[in-house]
């Protein structure tokens, strides 16, 4: 068990997930935290805004920095990444998400330092191979998009390497949502979109389904709330089950038009939705289904149960969206 006088590692610290994962640290009474990540953001800052750290590294040189001032860490918590699937050079993802990961685990299997890191759902395509975070089916899995290809060039990586860790997991975000993600612009959450629409106009645009399995609005991704993740990824720190790859979603999959009814909700208004056409670049690429197989982590003995979509949603927009606060 990680002692709150050694240092824990949170990269990506001042991103969505990042500095959630911090503040939750917090309330858990560890503030011996290096924060590592692209600092010079200036809309990133609220994230950080009243947390309790030892120090702020800039990303590209913390190898440098942990080599030189060798600070006694205990975890490593690698959740930064570059993220937008709108991307389409690969060279960005890959020095963000297979380089600088690399490096990560290396220095965690050098110093003998447990690692959790952040990979994808992206990471299955269109789910021809369905959603089990099975070690085998990773080498067969086609991502629809570079940001998912090098998060899924990284596991396979990893599931190569010898040297390990003490204990790694990493884990399969599904579409978390929540607090801290007003700086991702249009890689925010919809549920973030539909609230500024709702206040902007009174209706929420949706894309049409352009599949004819789908009706519009019915598309479906398993949407967990980040205070969920934080709790997966806390009891990961504390119990460190068997490592390897875990999904990390409800399990059960929703639709946007359910999603946006709870929105609606959040703020004691009826509903007004609005279909417009999918644009063009995003078509040959997007999930019309995802849904995490949970069966691996629950096996592994995480016992808490997933908010509901109603749940988490309603939380987010009344404690945060409605008040313009951080978590």
């Amino acid at each position: 068990m990680v002692r709150k006088n050694e240092n824990i590692v949170v990269t990506g610290a001042a991103g969505f997930i990042g500095s959630c994962l911090v503040g939750y640290l917090n309330e858990k009474g560890y503030n011996n935290l290096i924060l590592v990540d692209d600092f010079s953001r200036s809309d990133k800052a609220p994230n950080l805004a009243g947390k309790h750290f030892d120090v702020k590294v800039e990303r590209e040189v913390v190898f440098e920095w942990l080599t030189e001032q060798k600070p006694p860490v205990r975890f490593f918590f690698h959740i930064g990444a570059r993220t937008d699937t709108t991307e389409f050079n690969y060279a960005i993802h890959q020095h963000l998400n297979v380089e600088f990961s690399k490096q990560v685990w290396q220095y965690c299997a050098t110093n003998h330092i447990p690692l959790v890191y952040a990979s994808s759902a992206a990471t299955y395509g269109a789910g021809e191979s369905g959603y089990e975070d099975r070690h085998d089916i990773v080498p067969l899995l086609k991502p629809l998009n570079p940001y998912g290809l090098s998060k899924n060039e990284f596991d396979k990586w990893v599931l190569r390497q010898s040297s390990q860790p003490p204990f790694w997991a990493g884990l399969k975000f599904f579409n978390v949502y929540g607090p801290n993600e007003n700086h991702k612009g249009r890689m925010a959450s919809v549920i973030y979109h539909s609230f500024n629409q709702i206040r902007n106009g009174g209706v929420v645009r949706l894309f049409k389904s352009h599949r004819s399995d789908y009706a519009d609005g019915r598309q479906l991704r398993d949407f967990i709330y980040v205070k969920d993740v934080l709790q997966v990824c806390y009891w990961l720190m504390e119990y460190r089950p068997e490592s390897g790859i875990y999904n990390l979603g409800t399990g059960k999959a929703r639709a946007f038009e359910d999603l946006v009814k709870a929105v609606f909700s959040g703020l004691d208004l009826p509903p007004q939705i609005q279909y417009i056409d999918m644009p063009e670049d995003l078509r040959s690429t997007y999930q019309y289904f995802t849904e995490a197989n949970m069966s691996k982590l629950r096996a592994a003995g995480y016992k808490d149960e997933f908010q509901s979509l109603e749940q988490g949603v309603d939380d987010y927009v009344r404690n945060y969206l409605a008040k313009g606060t951080h978590y």
